[in-house]
């Protein structure tokens, strides 16, 4: 064979290869797609490199993928209700970078192979890809090689142990993030009322605007002892019995405002169903749930939204984005209503559509050259991985620009990322593998040891913080730890210990930020 079919050989080899490693599972930890760079490495090993454009190709694939996906909530997790969950992100990332630096000192370890090591730790690899690309060097592949596997399996041990280590009663941790629940959000209940005042006879649900004016939803009408259903143009008549939906001191305002409650029951408009749709309509997308009015027009409730492979609570405010998967409960006869409002098209869903991602990537790419004067002769550049991170976050919480719709679905943003990521540390791997065996004999347990300490210091300090000191509760700061540590893995690791979702929302909250702040600090570590 000659040298071009042996790299297109080896490639599909070392990704073939990569995929079946990091399948397989231990007590049911497994490297999943970044058992590749490992695979890569030992290739490398033996004097095989890959092509240095499919590195520069991967990298922009992967940080637009990334971007795409932490863009809504990486500017919604600035927020009040997310500060101290940020503020303690902020703490695991930037402790992780100040015991890396330690480390260093104390080992005499080089900047490329410790910001590896810092990546590796903290299971970073976008935060790898942004190394490299400041440092140019292998070393950074090398140490995110060694500290990467503690870096896994730490974070998931820690996670499931830490109830243990320190002494906390996961029952009353639940009670109380239950109590912290109903303060923010009080249940919604529903009320039955008769329409007696004269000055809203014949003005209609839309004219009325009783949402904006009592926070309450009205889901269902009798009129002349029918059913009929709760829609925009629906005028109200004396005598009217209407069905409310809202907190009971919302409810209580529509006495003033309808007439007075009555015990009477309002029979169901045929069956309900809770079906899944998804959002794939041109014109829905950035329009909020309560400008759809899905609850007046539909009696439809959303109850979760997945966006990204991370369910979103909903709100009122919640403005859809293409893919999102809605999980809504209604009425049957409204499911094809509901379905052709959204979309809910998988043709749509299943099509990738590379228009937009080719201007993203280009306005990424423009982006990154500007430079940006500081002091004296001192100029900052974003460079190829932040113009790329910066025009997808951007991009992706602007959602729509006309008919070009920025957001990628997940499935497609997935096969993106992966692609990239794969590209990506196939040729670092290799490069990397070149002196990995050097290294370990020379260095290798003192930069084990420099990666554990990275990962576990980190998660001590915050949590210590977090529970005694800030008097968080112990499952949202179980949360926002692996979010902060972006691991997947130990948030699955977490789910089992509790009945509430207390850690997914945490970490919903926290991971995009982490996301983009990992980048950010392993950059500036590359630079220094």
């Amino acid at each position: 064979m000659d040298i071009l079919t042996t790299t297109h050989v080896a490639f599909f080899l070392i990704v073939a290869a990569g995929i079946a490693l990091g399948r397989l599972k231990v007590k049911g930890i497994s490297l999943d797609i970044s058992a590749v760079i490992f695979v890569a490495l030992v290739f490398g090993h033996f004097g095989i490199k890959m092509p240095s454009i499919l590195q520069k190709l991967g990298l922009i694939l992967f940080m637009f993928s990334v971007g795409i996906q932490a863009g809504p909530g990486f500017f919604e997790s600035f927020k009040k209700t997310g500060k101290i969950l940020i503020a303690l992100a902020v703490l695991v990332i930037t402790t992780g970078a100040l015991v890396t630096l330690g480390m260093s000192w104390i080992y005499d370890i080089d900047p490329e192979m410790a910001v590896g090591l810092f990546t590796g730790a903290l299971t970073s690899t976008s935060g790898l890809a942004a190394a490299i690309e400041s440092t140019q060097s292998p070393a950074a592949s090398i140490g995110f090689g060694i500290a990467y596997p503690f870096g896994v399996i730490g974070v998931i041990l820690f996670a499931r142990l830490s109830p243990k280590i320190f002494r906390v009663d996961i029952r009353e941790e639940e009670r109380k993030f239950e109590a912290e629940l109903q303060s923010d959000h009080p249940q919604l209940i529903s009320r039955n009322f008769i329409v007696e005042n004269p000055n809203i006879y014949g003005k209609t649900l839309y004219e009325l605007d009783l949402r904006g004016l009592t926070g309450t939803n009205v889901s269902r009408i009798v009129k002349n002892g029918e059913v009929v259903r709760a829609e925009a143009q629906t005028p109200l008549e004396k005598w009217d019995i209407i069905r409310a939906v809202g907190t009971g001191d919302n409810l209580s305002r529509l006495v003033y405002l309808v007439g007075r409650e009555t015990q009477q029951e309002i029979p169901m408009r045929g069956k309900t169903t809770v079906r899944r749709f998804l959002v794939t309509n041109k014109d829905v997308i950035n329009k909020s749930l309560k400008h759809l009015g899905l609850l007046q027009n539909y009696n439809a409730t959303v109850t979760t939204i997945r966006r990204s492979g991370i369910d979103i609570t909903p709100r009122a405010t919640s403005k859809l984005r293409f893919g999102d998967k809605l999980t809504v409960t209604l009425p049957e006869e409204n499911v094809g209503r509901v379905g052709e409002l959204v979309g809910d098209s998988r043709k749509k869903m299943d099509e990738l559509n590379f228009l937009p991602i080719a201007l993203g990537i280009l306005i990424g790419i423009l982006l990154g050259e500007i430079s940006i004067p500081l002091f004296g002769d001192v100029n900052f550049k974003l460079g190829l991985t932040g113009g790329v991170l910066v025009s997808a976050l951007v991009l992706s919480k602007i959602g729509k620009t006309g008919s070009i719709i920025w957001n990628v679905s997940g499935t497609a943003n997935m096969f993106l990322r992966k692609l990239g990521l794969i590209m990506f540390l196939s040729v670092v791997g290799t490069h990397a593998g070149e002196h990995l065996v050097e290294t370990i004999q020379t260095s290798g347990i003192r930069y084990f040891v420099s990666g554990i300490v990275i990962t576990l210091v980190p998660m001590v300090l915050s949590i210590s913080l977090g529970y005694y000191v800030l008097k968080m509760n112990f499952l949202s700061l179980i949360g926002s730890l692996t979010g902060s540590m972006t691991s997947t893995p130990a948030l699955s690791a977490v789910e089992p210990m509790t009945d509430t979702n207390a850690p997914q929302i945490a970490y919903a909250t926290v991971y995009p930020f982490a996301l983009v702040l990992l980048i950010i600090v392993s950059q500036l570590m590359a630079g220094m």
